[in-house]
């Protein structure tokens, strides 16, 4: 059976699944949802997922959501001991890293993304994106702190823990702000940039 991807392109979370389905080299169905796409309202969707967002999988069966889950769920499955570290203490630190992308990186970066991409310039609360982009920096400059030394977030090739990490990346690149020149985070990020299914999956037109 196919995995399917109900999700819309330009959600920073679907695009975690379909880097991480692309680096494993999955065959896998995405399915519009959210937005304009609709599909998200359906009472079969809400049955799947009672929150109604995307990104959800349906894997043989098995219904996942909460993005960071299904990327870790889809590496243990066919990635193990590659895109999800074989040994416990670095499977830890690469969860550890994903729920900071989530608890520290996020909280500054929905509200930085929405108030510059998806808000009008006359409707933009300027005070409150200010305070996002301080926020956001603040995480970045961490990140450019463990970075020294690696060429990745927790072993020497991609896991994991580089996927959330790196989609906020990109995204921070791309806004129209201006950004300090962190030299570890920079290089980390031009890797990533050169890999074919972050090209393909998260470095799309923010919208």
């Amino acid at each position: 059976m196919t995995l399917k991807i109900w999700g819309r392109r330009n959600s920073i979370n679907v695009q975690k699944v379909m880097w991480t389905v692309a680096e494993l080299g999955l065959q896998a169905e995405r399915i519009d949802a959210g937005m304009q796409h609709g599909v998200v309202n359906e009472p079969w969707f809400g049955a799947r997922n009672p929150n109604r967002l995307v990104p959800t999988i349906d894997d043989d069966g098995l219904t996942l959501w909460e993005s960071n889950v299904i990327v870790r769920y889809l590496a243990a499955k066919h990635g193990q001991g590659t895109l999800m570290p074989g040994v416990l203490a670095a499977r830890a630190t690469a969860e550890m890293w994903m729920d900071w992308q989530q608890n520290s990186v996020m909280p500054g970066l929905s509200p930085l993304f929405l108030g510059l991409i998806r808000t009008p310039p006359e409707k933009r609360d300027l005070p409150a994106i200010g305070a996002a982009a301080e926020s956001v920096e603040a995480a970045m400059r961490i990140l450019d702190q463990h970075l020294a030394g690696r060429s990745y977030m927790v072993a020497d090739h991609l896991t994991v823990a580089d996927i959330p990490v790196g989609c906020c990346a990109y995204r921070w690149y791309a806004l129209p702000i201006e950004r300090p020149e962190l030299r570890h985070l920079r290089a980390w990020y031009e890797r990533l940039t050169s890999r074919p299914a972050f090209v393909a999956h998260v470095m799309l037109p923010l919208t």
